[in-house]
């Protein structure tokens, strides 16, 4: 199973920001350490073609050259700097090579950062410069349709199922009124944004949601996505800040409740043989390390489904 990374890029933030820059460098450690079926590859970055397909190019442009307004940057919560800029590319990037990798017969593949959810086409906010999602969904759509013997196929159809904490703003607001993206987000209802976007489903949770009620929600949700869509990719933002001991999450969902949520998600796609790309998305623990440890055993679970793909190309083969 393939994972791209791009940790190689470290914002200079100042002292005291909450942004858990060091997770990303922990998580790769540890999986090459305790995992080491995944096959970790630097990710390349996305071309300004490429995020394009969604964002403005003025909004593209000032990322690249360093002109964002002190007020932009303030709503993605970073500085503009050469390395804030790189990552943003890369980890587009990295669910870019993930979505291919998936739909290219493996099956599920993932990216180490990523479900930058919050931006639009045309601004960042909350930590999310560019729409990792948003951009591999319109690029895989576009390389999809560029196969051979396209006219015979139908257009290629995305389901972001996003489980981070925080309402996939950005990502509702890119595909409202697009019938070929169906975006189902599980998220806090009174938490960040304050002003939510409409989603194809979104399903709001009140403060303190445990484990029941939450799988609960998810059980709702993959029943309205079965209902009303058939996804031939599946993009998924395993956020890990719905966890009890979040900083920022304001639910009460316990380890293994977000171990049973991973193993729905990859069951679900896996009895309909959809294709999937899983992203980090958000995770703010108090301790960094019990946030690195969740997101390893979502990579553990996966291996789990990987291994009934990796059966399943070598007996067409």
């Amino acid at each position: 199973m393939q994972a791209f990374y791009s940790d190689q890029f470290v914002l200079p933030l100042p002292d005291g920001h909450r942004f858990p820059m060091a997770k990303y460098a922990l998580l790769r450690e540890r999986l090459e350490q305790e995992l080491p079926e995944w096959r970790l590859a630097p990710a390349l970055p996305a071309s300004a073609g490429e995020l394009a397909l969604v964002h403005h190019p003025a909004y593209i442009a000032a990322v690249a050259e360093g002109t964002l307004t002190p007020a932009q940057q303030r709503e993605i919560g970073f500085p503009w700097s050469p390395a804030m800029a790189e990552r943003a590319l890369r980890s587009v990037g990295a669910t870019l090579q993930a979505c291919r990798a998936a739909l290219s017969g493996s099956g599920l593949a993932a990216n180490l950062a990523g479900g930058t959810h919050h931006a639009y086409a045309d601004k960042g906010a909350g930590f999310c410069v560019f729409n990792d999602a948003a951009v591999a969904a319109r690029v895989m759509q576009a390389e999809w349709g560029r196969r051979g013997e396209a006219w015979r196929r139908q257009p290629l159809r995305v389901a972001v199922i996003d489980l981070d904490v925080h309402q996939g703003n950005g990502t509702a607001r890119i595909f409202q009124g697009d019938d070929s993206v169906f975006t189902l987000s599980l998220h806090g209802e009174k938490n960040f944004p304050f002003r939510k976007e409409a989603s194809d489903c979104d399903i709001d949770l009140p403060d303190g949601c445990g484990d029941a009620d939450y799988l609960a929600a998810l059980e709702q949700g993959l029943a309205e996505l079965e209902r009303r869509f058939e996804p031939g990719l599946i993009i998924y933002l395993a956020g890990m800040d719905p966890h009890e001991n979040d900083r920022l999450g304001r639910l009460k969902v316990t380890a293994d409740g977000l171990e049973a949520r991973d193993r729905r998600v990859f069951y679900w796609a896996w009895q309909r043989r959809i294709p999937l790309a899983m992203t980090m998305a958000g995770g703010y623990g108090r301790d960094i390390a019990v946030t690195v440890g969740l997101q390893v055993n979502s990579y553990r679970v996966a291996l789990d489904y990987g291994r009934r793909w990796q059966a399943l190309s070598a007996a067409r083969a």
